[in-house]
């Protein structure tokens, strides 16, 4: 089993859109791509856990998060950088329309997402890290036994005047993936 960062999307992979929806939005945030191209060395899996409720809201079909998934895996390979996996959550508890309209264990801050990324490329999640700019994404990490690093980036200027990062097992505030990841491999 091998230790993974986990990236929530927006605002710490990439440049926060409100409900980012055509490929054409989505702008990689600098360090991103050399974060991840430095882990993929080290065999350290490189993982994206998303809650996308605006496919829940209506905002957006479910194909079209297909395609603004590609266009990232693409932004990545052109810095030589790869994902390991790109896990997401369509469901709202109380805004979904249809089959999106539930509570599920997907949807941060439930840790369901890292869970089945943990069984699905065999990774070591008390040995991983979860970096993200909202609360909800620190949590997610925490219930799943990770590391938290919470990033400047998106919404985590506003997430870090209120955040106990005792309570999510943080190991930090950064401004960039890139200093939380060093910050992470000083300490294992």
């Amino acid at each position: 089993m091998r230790p993974a960062v986990f990236f929530d999307r927006d605002g710490t992979v990439n440049v926060e859109v409100h409900y980012l929806s055509r490929p054409e939005q989505l702008e990689l945030l600098p360090t991103v791509a050399q974060t991840i191209t430095m882990l993929n060395s080290q065999g350290i899996a490189a993982v994206v856990v998303t809650n996308q409720a605006g496919i829940a809201r209506g905002y957006f079909p479910e194909h079209r998060l297909e395609a603004v998934h590609l266009r990232l895996h693409e932004l990545l390979a052109e810095e030589n950088a790869k994902l390991d996996g790109v896990y997401y959550c369509p469901h709202h508890p109380t805004a979904g329309l249809g089959a999106y309209r539930k509570a599920c264990e997907c949807r941060k801050p439930s840790p369901g997402m890292l869970m089945a990324a943990a069984r699905d490329l065999n990774l070591d999640l008390t040995r991983s890290l979860m970096i993200g700019d909202r609360d909800s994404d620190l949590q997610a990490g925490a219930n799943a036994g990770c590391q938290t690093g919470l990033v400047l980036t998106g919404y985590g200027q506003e997430t870090s005047a209120a955040i106990n990062l005792h309570k999510v097992h943080g190991i930090g505030i950064f401004p960039t993936v890139a200093d939380a990841v060093r910050a992470w491999l000083k300490q294992s």
